[in-house]
Order: structure tokens, then sequence, then C-alpha cells
């Protein structure tokens, strides 16, 4: 254990999100998704493991690290139902909720189409598979920075 570190994250995510730099992309992705193929191709090139979490959990002990991209609207993204784009799903809004709780302001997550979500997610830096069993429970996070202290 280390103190002011959430438990959740793992050595393995906590080096990860260490090594990510501003504009990098973090896919947090569902058991359904293909995250081990995928995985493979991205910048870590292994796949990351939160499996006994939500995909909610799993953000909000990220972004209790990570800052999110306040320079882009594509800050955060979740995977589109498809056939029905505009549809947020209860799982996607659990998402927007932890992402709004650690904003302390509403974004809305851009919607990205499925197979444009597959293929962002083998150029981002990072897959983290969680445990998350709901259908489309599958987001992208931009890594933001971290502004110097001010004295």
């Amino acid at each position: 254990m280390l103190k002011g570190i959430d438990p959740r994250l793992n050595a393995d995510v906590l080096y990860a999100l260490r090594d990510m730099g501003h504009g990098d992309t973090l896919i947090v992705a569902d058991t359904n998704f293909p995250a081990g193929s995928l995985a493979r191709d991205t910048a870590l090139g292994e796949l990351l493991r939160m499996e006994n979490l939500t995909a909610g959990e799993v953000v909000e002990a990220v972004l209790s690290v990570l800052p999110l991209d306040t320079f882009v609207d594509d800050f955060a993204g979740r995977m589109e139902v498809v056939d029905d784009p505009e549809t947020v799903l209860p799982v996607q809004a659990e998402v927007q909720a932890v992402i709004d709780a650690a904003e302390g302001l509403h974004r809305p997550m851009v919607g990205i189409e499925r197979f444009a979500f597959y293929e962002l997610a083998k150029r981002s830096y990072a897959v983290i598979q969680s445990g998350e069993r709901r259908f489309y429970g599958c987001f992208m996070l931009r890594k933001g920075v971290i502004p110097p202290e001010v004295k």
C-alpha cells in the first residue's frame, strides 16, 4: 500500500499512467472488448488488467492520479451503441458522472463509432481491461497536464 494512492491501482497500471505524456490516450475496456489482441498494437504493447472492477471504478481510480486534457473536445470518449449513436447507456452515464466529479464540471464525452474505437485503441498508449460485463462499457481518456506550483 502507498499513502495517497488509490489501492485499486496496481503497479503495472501506475507505471503506464506515469509514463504517458500529454495527449496520449488510455482505453478502459469491458470484458467483451478484444483487449488482448488490440493491446499488442499499443505503445505499451501489453494488456493491463483491473478485472475485479467495473468500468466506473476503473475510471475513478485512474482519474485519482491522471489529469484529463482540458484543451481538446475529445478529452474523453465512449463507444457508441451500434445503430443508435445518441443513446447513452447506464454504464456510460456512470462513467460520465465519475468524470464530472473528477473535473468539477459537466463536459460530455464524445461518441466514437465501434470500429473507429477499435482503431483508436490500437493507436492508444495502453488498454486496461476492467471486469465490466455490461455492453458498451468501453471508454477513452486523454491525458492532460499538471501545471507547475505557483510560489
